[in-house]
């Protein structure tokens, strides 16, 4: 199922930075049918009797693999299908696009365990939803499809479960066939500008733009584009 341990998320962020540096696009998926259920409660409950520190390992691994995604300068897509619990449901929120099958299962499901997200599910989730719909989720624990984690902004495309692979395919395909460093500057420019007001991120983007139109990959599409009109 996937379950969240020190030494996956350890793997997780050594993949995803080494990733980062040799290919365009990034896809992280699940083995067996599922995305993730989250956290290992047999190694959280080692992790516990170990003490405060060993426990704070679980937690900080994760994070600095949901940190990682969001610091590669390539798109980073999740593919899921089955279940996607709690860290699972996390990591989705962590990730650049996410291409879910529409009958997948999400939730942040903590409170029917007792338990508080750690994963930073209590501060992405209302920045992608909103407050009502974060704080309603995380508290009831209630379900969602693939469907409706669409319909809610969690994911760009919900598709049928048979569909899920060719349709992450074709757009790793189309993604990493654009100009590096126009991801790599929208990337940023997305996901700094929101940790800014939007006065300073405007002037972010006119920086950047500038920065940008100064590189030889601007000039080639602009050349490009001028080629085919």
């Amino acid at each position: 199922m996937n379950a969240i341990t020190v030494a996956l998320g350890r793997e997780l962020e050594r993949a995803v930075r080494r990733l980062g540096d040799e290919a365009r696009v990034i896809v992280i998926g699940g083995a067996g049918g599922n995305f993730c259920v989250g956290g290992d409660f047999h190694e959280l409950e080692r992790l516990r009797d170990a003490g405060e520190g060993a426990l704070a390992e679980l937690f900080d691994s994760f994070r600095a693999a949901c940190a990682a995604v969001r610091e590669v300068p390539v798109p980073v897509i999740a593919a899921v299908q089955g279940n996607a619990m709690a860290g699972g449901f996390e990591l989705l929120q962590a990730c650049d696009i996410a291409i879910v099958a529409d009958d997948a299962r999400l939730a942040d499901n903590h409170a029917n365990f007792g338990q508080v997200p750690g994963g930073g599910g209590s501060q992405r989730l209302p920045r992608i939803v909103g407050r009502q719909r974060a704080l309603a989720h995380m508290l009831t624990g209630d379900r969602l499809t693939g469907s409706e984690a669409a319909a809610w902004g969690l994911a760009y495309r919900a598709v049928p479960a048979d569909a899920l692979e060719t349709t992450v395919d074709e757009l790793a395909a189309r993604l990493a066939v654009k100009a590096p460093a126009a991801l790599r500057r929208i990337k940023h420019l997305v996901d700094a500008g929101l940790e800014r007001s939007l006065a300073d991120g405007l002037e972010l983007e006119r920086a950047t733009v500038l920065e940008h139109l100064r590189d030889t990959s601007a000039a080639e599409g602009i050349q490009a584009f001028k080629a085919r009109a």
